[in-house]
């Protein structure tokens, strides 16, 4: 577990998303060696694949702890590493969105 992150403010998880998933884009030109996103883009599949089930525990573990703020940063490192997957597998979050949007009518 990282350390928690402090004086949190509550954001538009849109924008949100958006901007990170624009960030995330813009890493593939970077070093790999100065970026962990270059690296979990460029490198080994199963190194970003073994990072989703290791932060989805982490989320699970957290909520059988009931700790809110833990809960709060644990997802924010699978949500992460999700969009990286996301990117690497080329699939946008527009696209996603319309998955998600699908599934309410």
């Amino acid at each position: 577990m990282g350390e928690r992150t402090a004086n949190v403010q509550a954001g538009n998880i849109g924008q949100t998303i958006e901007s990170l998933a624009q960030t995330l884009h813009g890493r593939w030109d970077a070093d790999p060696e100065q970026s962990y996103t270059a690296r979990l883009l460029q490198g080994k599949e199963d190194k970003l694949l073994a990072k989703i089930a290791e932060e989805a525990s982490e989320v699970i573990m957290a909520c059988k702890d009931n700790d809110h703020d833990h809960i709060r940063y644990e997802a924010g490192d699978l949500v992460y590493h999700l969009l990286v997957v996301l990117e690497r597998y080329g699939v946008t979050v527009d696209e996603l969105a319309g998955e998600l949007n699908a599934r309410m009518r």
